[in-house]
């Protein structure tokens, strides 16, 4: 019998994924500021730092999960995994250099996007 190995068994679970990726997307973005939180901001920093490392990953899985579950936490998935996998955005046929506009211009709002990412996905898990 094979068990495959994420199953999700209501919508709450995936609904919950998308709250949690935006967590941890937003983490990364808002990287600069978490320093400046009391008490836990260099601990958060230390996390977003090597979350970091999987910067692209997390982008991809963002922006599907986001597709997936289209909402205001879907939407916020996607926005912050745009910004997370600009880097590779060029290399996507057709759209890629479109999408890439898209991305740079909202890497602007970088820190912003980031706070919103973990707001959203906070709220969503109360």
């Amino acid at each position: 019998m094979d068990v495959p190995l994420f199953q999700a068994k209501s919508n709450g679970e995936i609904k919950m994924l998308v709250e949690i990726i935006n967590i941890i997307a937003g983490l990364v973005l808002a990287m600069g500021i978490l320093p400046s939180i009391p008490a836990i901001g260099k601990d958060l920093e230390k996390i977003a730092r090597w979350l970091g490392g999987f910067q692209t990953l997390i982008g991809v899985i963002a922006i599907i999960i986001g597709v997936l579950n289209f909402g205001l936490q879907g939407i916020v998935a996607i926005i912050a995994g745009l910004v997370l996998v600009m880097g590779i955005l060029p290399n996507i046929p057709v759209i890629g250099k479109d999408l890439l506009k898209v991305a740079k211009w909202l890497g602007g709002f970088q820190t912003i996007i980031g706070v919103i990412a973990i707001i959203i996905g906070i709220w969503g898990l109360l």
